[in-house]
């Protein structure tokens, strides 16, 4: 910027420390514009000159992969490398077999060849039996096959045995044979063979780590409470007849079975019955409820009596009815007979 005296104010100002921008009206178009230098990126040898050369970092593989002519193991963008986190994220880009971006390689990533991981709607769709290979396996995977199943069972079983010995410690305790001198009482030809001494080796029998324990566990019973409080009696009297009396309870005998057959009377039973006991006490509703039915009965032969004089007297009519109707027809009769 010029000042209107004729000088350039900016030659004077001291140069701002932040960065300007685009929008200033200071003439830094003016100003030379000093070129910052690019940062210096680290390439690879070119091709036919990395004999002696190897890769070590990041930089070394540039934006490509690994070097397959240098036979050493290489890892870009440290993919693969144990130990580092960095890259883990990362997956290599795969084409298919129609040369489309395998995108299902993200799914397939730190997982065995043995996972099954359906990514596409082809591998929902059931295959027919001559797209699937239903070849009977050679010599060589079944072998591979039987050596994985049985490194796979030991490792199972040696598992257990391991917790078996943590929980049964008699499994590692095992005694050497002892040997016993053996001298029999009698000797002689017929007795033990005809030998005058035998040698007994005794050891424990082996422990199996697998086999169930041959206890249950039993609950013991509970020991005996606190003793009760103690009964004060009074004490024993001589017992008279009469108290002998009144303790005598006589047998029960039932009004349906009599197996010891004892004979009772008539009387004692109903006395034992309580019936003779009991008061008869007649209902007051009983004399309103016979009265109600001599009423119902009375209304009953009304109705009846008059259904029946209805019927009756209908009857009646019918008939004079039907006198009247042939004595008409006989009426007629005498007169067409006439002639009149």
């Amino acid at each position: 910027m010029i000042h209107p005296l004729g000088f350039n104010i900016s030659s004077v100002l001291p140069k701002p420390t932040g960065r300007g921008s685009k929008w200033d009206d200071d003439d830094d178009e003016n100003e030379i514009k000093v070129p910052q230098p690019a940062p210096k990126r680290k390439e690879p040898p070119p091709q036919g000159k990395r004999g002696g050369w190897v890769p070590r970092n990041i930089e070394d593989f540039g934006d490509g992969g690994s070097f397959p002519e240098i036979h050493v193991a290489q890892y870009p963008l440290d993919m693969g490398r144990k130990g580092t986190r960095t890259g883990q994220g990362t997956v290599a880009l795969a084409m298919d077999a129609s040369g489309k971006i395998k995108y299902d390689a993200i799914l397939h990533q730190n997982r065995t060849h043995k996972t099954l991981i359906q990514s596409s709607a082809k591998d929902l769709v059931a295959k027919k039996a001559h797209e699937m290979d239903v070849d009977k396996p050679d010599e060589e995977d079944v072998i591979k096959t039987t050596q994985e199943t049985q490194v796979a069972l030991e490792k199972i079983v040696n598992g257990k045995i391991a917790s078996a010995k943590v929980a049964r410690p008699e499994i590692n305790q095992r005694k050497d044979a002892e040997y016993i001198r053996y001298v029999p009482s009698k000797v002689g030809g017929s007795f033990n063979s005809g030998a005058n001494e035998r040698i007994i080796k005794m050891h424990e029998m082996p422990v199996d780590p697998l086999e169930p324990p041959k206890f249950k566990h039993k609950k013991a019973p509970r020991g005996p409470p606190s003793p009760p409080v103690p009964v004060l009696h009074s004490p024993p009297r001589k017992v008279s007849q009469k108290d002998m009396a009144d303790w005598k309870i006589p047998p029960c005998v039932s009004n349906w079975k009599n197996a010891k057959g004892y004979t009772i009377p008539l009387d004692k039973r109903l006395a034992a019955d309580g019936r003779g006991h009991a008061q008869v006490v007649v209902n007051d509703k009983f004399a309103q409820f016979s009265e109600a039915l001599l009423i119902a009965q009375e209304v009953a032969r009304e109705g009846i009596s008059a259904r029946i004089k209805e019927r009756e007297r209908q009857q009646r009519i019918d008939k004079e009815k039907k006198d009247e109707e042939l004595r008409q027809m006989a009426r007629e009769a005498r007169l067409v007979r006439t002639g009149a």
